[in-house]
């Protein structure tokens, strides 16, 4: 009995120790097993980088890759499952995008992940698309036509990730770019680039359902976040944004058969010294879409102009026919609780379709100040009876609106 006992307790301690082993073997470090390089003009990951994902995403338990602390020049790369199990990106390093255009393929982004389920990032690295001589090239507003340019990070057909403590610099085109993905979640993931980095958008979402952004910093040279066609179930919660465009659904219309956005939900968040705070804005003369469930509240407002913004005659480039109206219906949609000083005169605007007016439109307990010598704080409103509720200042659509 007493050999059967100490056999049992050998067989355990042996599965123990394979079991300690195996899940060694599923820490995949660039530099200690593949021989990556940091902080040399030529430390070029991009092959270690694949080799370790194709191993990873083949194991059969959880799996954990590990770049480590320094600096790599990493080119173009797609990173694609799916993986037989959960893989953890551990960045602790500063990434590098090549800074010259020409060696950059402009079909390709810069890094791609792809059909993956149960994907993590994490580790307080950097992401740096040296995107500072491509924004001369790409002043869209001067030309009428904006270059495709890599995105810092595109997130195509994602499940169940998390990215979090990763910070996105100096993209040259967007930060981030979410298509297609369910239930994804960016915390405390931060963003920095210059007020005059043109086309930078922060976090871009299209096509996805469940995303939630949460206690982040965004600061850029576009919209902080935009919210394109077939987003649904979209949180955004605890973020400061500025310099940048503000927070914005859209823009809707420009282009046929955009799925609807349902169910936008952005709190107590800080935006500071933006173009625009909260919006939702379509194109006139647009494609049939929809845009409802809506909602803005608990902000606060610091030197902001526009603050508040529903624009359904959105024609940035002047290149648009305003008397047609916006083909785009915009229904439940709240403004609440949203205080501090606008940057701007007209600091509540709600401008709907003369073709489909707004519905269900609520705008409760705003206090938005305006020091300029022009006079206080004014609204407006067009082909829209918004319901009022608590304190409304400036005062309640005020002025009237003006002929497109």
């Amino acid at each position: 009995m007493g050999m059967m006992t100490t056999i049992s307790i050998k067989s355990i301690y042996m599965l123990l120790l394979v079991g300690y082993v195996a899940a060694q073997d599923c820490v995949f470090d660039l530099v200690a097993k593949y021989g990556a390089k940091p902080d040399t003009e030529i430390s070029q990951i991009y092959e270690a980088l694949l080799t370790a994902w194709k191993e990873a995403c083949a194991a059969p338990t959880p799996s954990t890759i590990v770049i480590p602390k320094g600096t790599f020049l990493l080119n173009q790369v797609s990173i694609e499952g799916p993986c037989k199990a959960p893989i953890t990106l551990r960045l602790e390093a500063i990434l590098k995008a090549p800074a010259d255009l020409a060696q950059l393929k402009p079909d390709l982004e810069w890094v791609c992940f792809r059909n993956i389920d149960q994907f993590t990032m994490t580790g307080g690295g950097t992401f740096d698309g040296q995107g500072k001589a491509a924004w001369a090239n790409n002043d869209c507003k001067a030309t009428g036509k904006c270059n495709k340019l890599p995105n810092n990070l595109s997130l195509n057909f994602l499940t169940n990730t998390v990215i979090q403590e990763i910070t996105s610099l100096d993209s040259k085109l967007f930060h981030v770019n979410v298509l297609g993905c369910k239930n994804i979640s960016f915390v405390r993931f931060t963003i920095t680039a210059p007020g005059d980095s043109l086309n930078t958008d922060g976090i871009h979402i299209g096509r996805s359902t469940g995303v939630k952004i949460m206690e982040s910093d965004i600061k850029t040279g576009d919209d902080c976040v935009s919210i394109g066609d077939g987003s649904q179930q979209v949180t955004i919660e605890k973020v400061t944004c500025g310099p940048g465009h503000g927070i914005a659904v859209g823009s809707l219309g420009k282009y046929p058969k955009e799925e609807p956005v349902v169910g936008i939900f952005v709190r107590n968040c800080t935006i500071t010294g933006t173009d625009n705070g909260v919006r939702v804005k379509t194109w006139p003369a647009s494609e049939p879409g929809e845009a409802s469930d809506i909602h803005f509240e608990d902000i606060i407002m610091n030197n902001v102009s526009n603050p508040i913004l529903i624009d359904q005659e959105y024609c940035p480039s002047g290149q648009c026919t305003k008397q047609i109206p916006s083909k785009v219906k915009i229904s439940k949609v709240s403004f609440k609780n949203i205080r501090g000083t606008s940057g701007t005169q007209l600091a509540v605007k709600i401008v709907c379709s003369q073709g489909i007016p707004c519905d269900c439109v609520e705008v409760a307990d705003i206090d938005l100040t305006y020091s300029g010598k022009e006079g206080p704080a004014t609204s407006l409103c067009a082909n829209v009876k918004p319901t009022f509720i608590g304190k409304i200042n400036p005062p309640a659509c005020a002025a009237p609106a003006q002929p497109a």
